[in-house]
């Protein structure tokens, strides 16, 4: 059972990878990020300075520090997948997610920038993804902190996490009723 904050952190669930995946759970995932840029845009569409200065949570980061978050982390994974499918099991490096939003830009930049970059983004991205046959799928890379993976779970990751920001901000927005 999901405590008040666990739902809070995570709106649709935990991520959970899966080792094998049909054709249409692809299709899906590549939907999920392929709109993730339409329905971020319109998660914000109509916010206010101070609502999107508004924490999705208690001690959460507010609106406009999720906006910028999103395209932040989706470079990291356009140049995740370009390793895996160009390098033999290459190290990754992460980043300090957190401390890239208390940035001047991710604190104070207004978020039609990072809208319209993960726009652009999302665009390469995609490009990158319908490139992947099966055996691209099963390319790895190791996560210093995850350790080994493939690039069928970069697939899930990544289809799970717009979606995941973008109901912060839905959910936030149902709560306060704006």
């Amino acid at each position: 059972m999901s405590t008040p904050d666990e739902a809070l952190r995570y709106p649709l669930g935990r991520l959970s990878i899966q080792a094998e995946s049909t054709a249409e759970e692809r299709a899906a995932w590549r939907e999920a990020i392929a709109s993730t840029p339409r329905r971020l845009r319109a998660a914000v569409n109509g916010l206010d300075p101070e609502q999107l200065d508004t924490p999705y949570r208690p001690g959460g980061w507010t609106v406009r520090q999720v906006v910028h978050h999103v395209p932040d982390s989706h470079m990291n994974a356009l140049t995740r997948f370009k390793l895996a499918l160009t390098e033999e099991v290459p190290t990754i490096r992460p980043y300090d997610e957190a401390g890239w939003a208390r940035l001047a830009d991710g604190v104070s930049e207004a978020i039609d920038n990072s809208l319209t970059l993960l726009d652009g983004l999302h665009t390469r991205l995609l490009l990158v993804i319908d490139s992947m046959g099966p055996e691209q799928l099963r390319r790895e890379l190791v996560h210093p902190e995850s350790g080994r993976m493939d690039v069928h779970a970069l697939l899930q990751t990544y289809a799970w996490h717009g979606p995941h920001h973008v109901a912060h901000i839905t959910r936030l927005r149902e709560r306060m009723g704006w």
